[in-house]
């Protein structure tokens, strides 16, 4: 059974922290491999410090609302949230090693300032933190310079990596008709607030009540759904869609995406309701200027990708699981106290909170 043991406030310039012993927990060898890439070991000191830096991020943002044993919970048969997020920071570290070893594919160097604040952040931890403390994280001054080093390596590699593709999209490929729609929805919710499906007999009675509505609009000729709704008190809903969305239904965007603009549906019967569609545009200006954006940044990360990827298919790597392990985010939680604003601050890691 863990027990808490005790509270250790860390101070330093990297990040200020709260850490929780909890049992089970035994001290680290630092010096241990917990992975080689290529030639490059990474030391489980340099390792537990760049995981601690994350756990705090996550437990600091996350655990209020995934509770106390945020770690233990299961997301999938035999998976844990600690195990999915452990993969994804040990894959980074191994990543940040294939960076640093293609430095000069892309004329990447760290300045003379640089290192001069690397070196001033890790003397900095090392001053401010008692011995009791450091030893938690592994946070002497060798490897929080490590860990600080890659992470900057990393922030001058990635948009070195993701530079010169094609950042050409033409409107075609990237447009975006727009509509408005108004739901009838097979949803109903009750005196309490929560929600529930209706029965065959309400959707029946729904879907009369949207014929009802569809038959009107076109017994007069009318094509002003915004007008034909605020009469019937219903709410009017914009969104903006090619023939790949989902949103608001999959059958509603094919449905949109064969009309006419200006054009008002027929009945549109989905397994959450009925609705009924206007398309007001054949081409959003505003919403095809952000798809295009969002399509040269994904080749951009599809290069950065695929770059690691053939990296690491040329280089051996190899995890040493029993030592990796041996990090357990369980037994040690370690969170934020507060965060400063640092050049070299260490941030968590988006892509390990996609759960």
């Amino acid at each position: 059974m863990k027990n808490l043991k005790r509270k250790i406030f860390l101070a330093a310039s990297v990040a200020v922290l709260s850490t929780v012993v909890l049992g089970g927990c035994g001290k680290l060898n630092d010096s241990e491999v917990v992975a080689e890439v290529g030639e490059d070991k990474i030391t489980a000191g340099v390792a537990n410090f760049y995981a601690r830096m994350q756990q705090a991020q996550f437990e600091t943002y996350y655990s209020g609302f995934m509770g106390d044993n945020m770690w233990e919970t299961e997301l999938s048969d035999g998976v844990t949230y600690e195990s999915q997020v452990k993969d994804t920071l040990i894959e980074n570290l191994e990543n940040m090693y294939l960076m640093e070893d293609h430095m000069k594919d892309y004329n990447v160097e760290l300045s003379k300032e640089e290192k001069e604040k690397i070196t001033s952040a890790a003397k900095e931890f090392v001053e401010n933190n008692a011995l009791a403390d450091k030893e938690i994280v592994s946070g002497d001054e060798e490897n929080v310079e490590r860990v600080l080093t890659l992470l900057t390596i990393q922030n001058k590699m990635e948009p070195a990596m993701k530079s010169g593709v094609d950042e050409n999209v033409t409107d075609e490929e990237a447009a975006q008709k727009q509509m408005e729609y108004v739901t009838f929805s097979y949803t109903k919710t009750g005196t309490d607030g929560t929600t529930s499906a209706m029965t065959d007999d309400e959707k029946a009675l729904v879907k009369e009540t949207a014929q009802n509505f569809v038959n009107q609009l076109q017994a007069a000729g009318n094509t002003d759904l915004d007008a034909a709704a605020q009469e019937a008190d219903l709410e009017v809903q914009t969104a903006t869609f090619d023939s790949d969305s989902t949103s608001p239904d999959a059958d509603v965007v094919k449905a949109a995406d064969s009309m006419e603009e200006g054009q008002v549906s027929d009945l549109i019967e989905t397994d959450s309701g009925c609705y009924v569609v206007k398309l007001t545009s054949l081409l959003d200006r505003e919403a095809t200027d952000a798809k295009k954006t969002e399509i040269v940044e994904k080749r951009k990360t599809d290069r950065y990708d695929s770059l690691l990827k053939k990296w690491k298919k040329d280089t051996t790597v190899k995890l040493h699981k029993k030592v990796w392990e041996k990090i357990s985010f369980i037994d040690q939680g370690v969170t934020l106290k507060q965060e400063e604003e640092e050049d070299y601050a260490v941030g968590s890691d988006q892509n390990a909170t996609n759960n």
